[in-house]
């Protein structure tokens, strides 16, 4: 699935979990299993309990995502 076919939506990551995996609180209420973006990886961005995120989520299965951007605070 191309990222352009994601849903873009924000939250707060609420978990970390090894291998770059993270559980973020959407604002909808909802919990999601993200896992970082490939250029989030390649350049290191790190990201922390607490952070404002947007997730990209998939229509087929919207408890796993990936985390596309870390907003700054």
């Amino acid at each position: 699935m191309a990222k352009d076919d994601l849903a873009n939506l924000e939250g707060t990551v609420t978990e970390g979990r090894g291998g770059g995996n993270f559980v973020v609180r959407l604002e909808s209420g909802q919990t999601v299993t993200a896992k970082l973006g490939g250029a989030m990886r390649r350049f290191r961005i790190r990201v922390i309990v607490g952070d404002r995120v947007t997730v990209g989520v998939s229509p087929y299965d919207p408890t796993h995502g990936l985390i596309l951007y870390r907003h700054k605070t």
